[in-house]
């Protein structure tokens, strides 16, 4: 996966956050999807499985600092928050929960982009390698790094816990 060919799934109640992130993302080369509560972000997290997680801790339904934390019990797929919380204290509890990196808003997008491209990097692994391998034996096939299930050529989704213990087997 090229850098700028990524899926981003914004978690983000502002509407004046999510249009510039509409208009500045795409710009950019991203897929931009959107969600405003945490209960519709954790939906498409596993829906969309996105390349990275742009994450607003003040959300209206349940605190971000949750959604860290239940995405990942199954996914290593980055998380940045982006949060007008300023505290040292809230920033190292989100990190601590398992976010990538923390962004205090408000923000330019130049220095979000470079947070974005640093955490895709990670995840990416050396220049030439894939990130992740991918596992198939007979019909099965398993992309480890993009966290998709292929049955007979078909995507097939699975639960959480269902392809952590498929992984889990495989592995």
């Amino acid at each position: 996966m090229a850098i700028h060919e990524a899926t981003v799934l914004l978690i983000e109640d502002e509407a004046e956050i999510r249009r510039f992130l509409r208009t500045s993302l795409p710009a950019h080369g991203y897929r931009l999807y959107e969600a405003t509560t945490a209960t519709d972000g954790l939906a498409q997290v596993k829906a969309r499985n996105p390349d990275i997680i742009l994450l607003d801790l003040g959300l209206p339904d349940v605190d971000g600092t949750e959604v860290i934390r239940q995405v990942r019990e199954w996914s290593t797929i980055p998380i940045l928050v982006l949060s007008a919380r300023e505290q040292e204290q809230a920033k190292v509890a989100a990190l601590d929960l398992g976010a990538d990196d923390y962004v205090t808003k408000p923000f330019g997008v130049n220095e979000l982009l470079a947070r974005m491209r640093a955490a895709l990097r990670h995840i990416a692994g050396p220049p030439g390698e894939p990130a992740e391998p991918v596992f198939t034996l007979g019909d099965l096939k398993v992309d480890f790094g993009r966290r998709q299930v292929f049955v007979s050529g078909k995507e097939t989704h699975l639960t959480p816990i269902e392809y952590k213990l498929l992984t889990t087997l495989i592995r």
